[in-house]
Formats: structure tokens, C-alpha cells, sequence
């Protein structure tokens, strides 16, 4: 498989989920992510972003989501590559890095 361009977005907000007592914040957890997927993969081929779901979003796809969110009680953050949610409350690497290797980016 060739590598492609990936996108990765996380949802979260400055509140620490309720669920999730004694993690990391979210903006915490996407910038520990950036770190710990920098380590392993060259990230040229990498894109991130972090979407508060506390603040207005413009893309319908990013709002149709957040709405979900709220309606399911979804734990936050939530970290998507490409179209796939990876994680939902604390992200676990390995499940990150098996999707990145899915979507053709080798270590």
C-alpha cells in the first residue's frame, strides 16, 4: 500500500470529561498525540486538527458530528484518521498507530 496523505482530528474542549477523571484535557491529549506519532512516523504526509466542540464550527460534517456527540454522551476527546473514529475518552496508541499503518504510513 502507498502512502497517502492522513488526516487526523480531534474533538474535544477545555473541560475534562466527566468519565474521564484524572486524564488529560483534550487540547493535552492532541498535542501528546502530535509528540508521540512524530516519534514514530515521518509526519510530512500528516495533518492534524483539533476541533472544541464548545466553540462554532463551520464545516457541516464537523457540526453533524459535534451534535452526535452531545445526543450519544460520547466520551471526549475523540480522535479520528481520515473518516474512522481510532478513540473515544483516553486514545490508546496502538489502536492509533494499527489505523495509520491501515491508511499506508510505515515507521
Amino acid at each position: 500500500m502507498t502512502e497517502q496523505n492522513i488526516k487526523i482530528k480531534v474533538y474535544g474542549r477545555e473541560q475534562i470529561c466527566a468519565s474521564c477523571v484524572g486524564a488529560p484535557g483534550s487540547r493535552d491529549t492532541y498535542e501528546w498525540l502530535q509528540a508521540a506519532i512524530g516519534r514514530k512516523y515521518s509526519t510530512d504526509k500528516i495533518k492534524y486538527s483539533y476541533i472544541d466542540i464548545d466553540e462554532p464550527v463551520t464545516d457541516q460534517s464537523d457540526k453533524k458530528f459535534i451534535t452526535k456527540m452531545f445526543e450519544e454522551d460520547m466520551f471526549y476527546p475523540i480522535v479520528f484518521v481520515n473518516d474512522e473514529m481510532v478513540a473515544e475518552g483516553i486514545p490508546r496508541l496502538k489502536t492509533i498507530y494499527q489505523s495509520l499503518n491501515k491508511h499506508g504510513l510505515s515507521s
